[in-house]
């Protein structure tokens, strides 16, 4: 896998001459750990991250006015390109300890790669169904261990007891609610006829 395939575009990026605080407010309401910084051609010159924002120099009222993002980005910055593979970037990361690397096409900013961008991959889809499903139901049972889960390509078996068929018909809702479900089965009660088709 390629950065190409996992970096996150458009790309919230600021100039040399942003004010701090601007960059300060970018970086909170995207949540993002680090901004590329570009110069007229976007060709990245730096980066601004959370720990120059923390190291900026403020005043009574928050961030000096006066002071820019150039005065306070981390340079040289590293950069890699579209092909760069995925396993080198998380090695670059751990390495540098970097939470972010800005992604260039010929030294032009194109995209950025996150240490979640990276992460995403190496989960499946039905690992994560199971997970959402797993705390549906443990917040239902009142955090009691009841039913085991196992999702098989969308398709969820749901293994355990049941109070009653209206407790099956709850489990099976709260089932539905889980995006990329295809399928449920509640077990025993269940065989002899096919799983039942989310909607």
């Amino acid at each position: 896998m390629q950065a190409r395939e996992i970096m996150t575009r458009p790309v919230v990026r600021v100039g040399p001459s942003t004010p701090v605080r601007e960059a300060v407010a970018l970086l909170t309401e995207h949540g993002v750990a680090a901004l590329p910084v570009v110069d007229a051609d976007s060709r990245v010159v730096g980066v601004f991250t959370e720990s120059d924002a923390l190291r900026a120099e403020t005043t009574e009222n928050g961030f000096d006015p006066a002071r820019r993002v150039r005065e306070r980005m981390t340079t040289p910055v590293e950069v890699v390109s579209l092909d760069t593979d995925a396993r080198e970037i998380a090695r670059r990361m751990l390495g540098d300890r970097l939470r972010s690397v800005p992604v260039v096409d010929d030294g032009v900013l194109v995209g950025i790669v996150s240490r979640r961008d990276v992460l995403r991959p190496l989960v499946r889809g039905d690992d994560s169904i199971a997970a959402r499903l797993l705390a549906l139901l443990t917040d239902y049972s009142g955090h009691r261990d009841r039913w085991s889960v196992e999702v098989i390509g969308g398709a969820v078996t749901i293994r355990g007891e049941f109070h009653d068929d209206a407790e099956r018909q709850v489990v099976r809702a709260l089932a539905r609610t889980v995006p990329g479900v295809v399928s449920i089965d509640l077990g025993p009660r269940d065989a002899g006829r096919p799983a039942e088709v989310a909607p």
